[in-house]
Formats: structure tokens, C-alpha cells, sequence
């Protein structure tokens, strides 16, 4: 999708640090569900690492 377009297109353009808005949280079930967001970091920490991030060094931030 669209954020495995843009982490990889930045990736290649030379962007060294990312942070990720991990958007519509508030639309979650709860809202602002924990456990769903840790869900999409996991995903979209597997994916940048193997782009060539460092997951660790990128922050991952719940936004409505």
C-alpha cells in the first residue's frame, strides 16, 4: 500500500530518519486500542527493517 511506497521511496532518496502516524486511532475498537496499534507497529516495523531501517530508531505515533 501506500506506506510501503512512501518507506521505500524515501529509503531510496536517502531519508535517514522516519516517524511513523499510525492514523484513524480513534476509530478503533476501543478507541485508541493498545493492542491494535502494537499490531501495526509489529507490521510496519517488519517491513522498514527489511527496506533497510533500524525499527528501533523510528518513532511510531498514534494520531486520529
Amino acid at each position: 500500500g501506500q506506506t510501503r511506497e512512501h518507506a521505500l521511496l524515501a529509503f531510496t532518496l536517502g531519508v535517514k530518519q522516519l516517524i511513523v502516524g499510525v492514523n484513524k486511532m480513534d476509530s478503533t475498537e476501543p478507541p485508541y486500542s493498545e493492542p491494535r496499534f502494537e499490531e501495526i507497529k509489529k507490521e510496519v516495523s517488519s517491513y522498514i527493517k527489511k527496506i533497510g531501517y533500524n525499527p528501533a530508531a523510528v518513532a511510531f505515533v498514534p494520531i486520529s
